[in-house]
């Protein structure tokens, strides 16, 4: 990143009041020699609470799919090695940790902890457990207010997590069914009894899009039929409630009790979501 014979640019390292936006990884790399810099890798960072989105490439076509029930084999490959997680960031003797809440793998062994510094408008993890290198770049937003909450659902107890940085929004929503332990979703995916508990196993989702005059659209989800609705979040009473499909596509409503939130939810002018 620099030239032979200059000195690093070193610039303050990043604190949690300095990292809310969004981030996307260029490079992850690892001791052996391997490095990957073609995974779409989005992180939202808010007040606290974050979001993360990692989306491997070569996806297939999903063009007819329309739901869960839809999927084939082949989606279900590449569903099974996504990778995205929801929860807290936080900062304690030079370590950050991203405390995840839902995690679209399965439990991982080690945390997610790591140091971060900047060089040349570069900001670098280098990860404490498993000694890999990323590299991030802070995407330009317009500003605007930002806010996250932690979500319940009042029906099945799954988890969820929203977050909103100016017209940006990610989402999350757990999946229900127990994955066996010490395998990789692939695997779980690949060891599933039959297509329905396969299907069971990918039914995560987490999810980026947009705040536009429309609504808030799903830009790109670990769910990719998905993509082009809406989520339509609104506040009715003490619940957040949020547009999604069954199984079988059919349009439902999700009931979210709030159980930590952090900022001020607030009502978009043009069509009264939050």
């Amino acid at each position: 990143m620099n030239m032979p014979g200059l000195a690093p640019s070193r610039l303050p390292d990043p604190s949690i009041g300095s990292l809310p936006g969004l981030w996307r990884r260029s490079l992850i790399a690892w001791p052996d020699g391997r490095e990957d810099r073609t995974t779409f890798v989005n992180w939202l960072q808010g007040p606290g609470l974050y979001l993360d989105l990692r989306q491997p490439d070569g996806a297939p076509a999903f063009s007819g799919v329309t739901c869960m029930s839809d999927l084939k084999p082949v989606h279900m490959e590449w569903l099974s090695r996504q990778e995205g997680f929801a929860g807290e960031l936080v900062h304690e003797d030079g370590w950050f940790e991203w405390r995840r809440d839902i995690d679209f793998q399965p439990q991982a062994v080690y945390s997610d902890m790591g140091r971060l510094w900047v060089e040349d408008d570069v900001m670098i993890e280098e990860g404490k457990d498993i000694p890999y290198i990323e590299h991030w770049h802070r995407e330009p937003l317009a500003g605007g207010m930002v806010w996250g909450a932690r979500l319940e659902d009042r029906e099945t107890g799954a988890k969820g997590a929203i977050l909103r940085y100016g017209h940006l929004f990610m989402f999350a929503r757990e999946r229900l069914a127990a994955t066996p332990a010490h395998h990789s979703l692939s695997e779980c995916v690949a060891g599933a009894r039959d297509l329905a508990q396969a299907r069971e196993f990918l039914d995560c989702e987490i999810a980026q899009g947009a705040v536009t005059s429309a609504g808030w659209i799903i830009q790109r989800s670990t769910l990719p039929f998905r993509e082009g609705k809406t989520l339509s979040p609104a506040l009715t009473g003490d619940l957040l409630e949020t547009d999604d499909l069954d199984t079988k596509g059919k349009p439902l409503t999700r009931h979210w009790e709030i159980t930590d939130i952090r900022g001020e939810p607030f009502l978009d002018a043009a069509h009264g979501a939050i």
